[in-house]
């Protein structure tokens, strides 16, 4: 499934225990549900022994996360917080990273990411004893000043530079874009019909 389900993107989470030790970690189970409210969603795996991750532990304690964007410049960076560190270790000092304080949440934000989105816990929903899928509601929003067009209020996504995750130890860039409209159901109809290729 997760080297099919490509490129996924990464949501490099920041959360600080009760202790006021910060973690870091990337996730790919990672994606946007909703605008309106603004809700991101993260599929977190326990430990094996089914203990809670300390990312999953921090939130649970804190109501509380903040999930950062990875770029081509920060990926390395982020592979050290993937690290199986021990929980009083500080990710983002072993990483050489920058702590930013949050504006509306207890924990920090990566001050070289891109973007990051102060969330609130929303919702924990447990698939089963090793997974939890964990909801957050954006209550805060950093996006570094040049990845804004001024004249559309879009971002760009050359300048933003997002990494994704493939299979495996595999990334990928999203510079290979491309714009397709979507028809009108009028110009759909109008149309010779031609038969999509491929299939399982």
């Amino acid at each position: 499934m997760i080297g099919t389900i490509v490129p996924r993107p990464i949501a490099w989470v920041t959360t600080v225990s009760p202790d006021g030790v910060v973690n870091a970690a990337p996730y790919s189970f990672f994606n946007c549900l909703s605008a309106d409210p603004p809700i991101l969603a993260l599929g977190v795996e326990n430990k094996p022994d089914r203990a809670f991750k300390d990312t999953a532990y921090n939130i649970r304690m804190t109501e509380c996360f903040t999930v950062n964007i990875v770029d081509r410049p920060n990926v390395e960076a982020m592979a050290v917080t993937a690290a199986g560190f021990a929980p009083e270790v500080d990710e983002l000092e072993m990483a050489g990273l920058t702590a930013a304080p949050g504006v509306k949440v207890a924990c920090p934000r990566i001050a070289e990411a891109p973007v990051a989105f102060e969330c609130e816990r929303y919702l924990g929903i447990a698939v089963s004893s090793a997974r939890e899928i964990i909801l957050g509601r954006i209550v805060m929003a950093h996006i570094r000043e040049d990845i804004i067009d001024p004249a559309t209020c879009y971002s760009d996504h050359e300048k933003l530079d997002a990494i994704g995750r493939m299979g495996g130890n595999g990334y990928a860039g999203t510079l290979d874009y491309f714009d397709l409209p979507t028809p009108s159901a009028d110009d759909v109809t109008k149309a010779p019909r031609k038969r999509a290729s491929g299939g399982a």
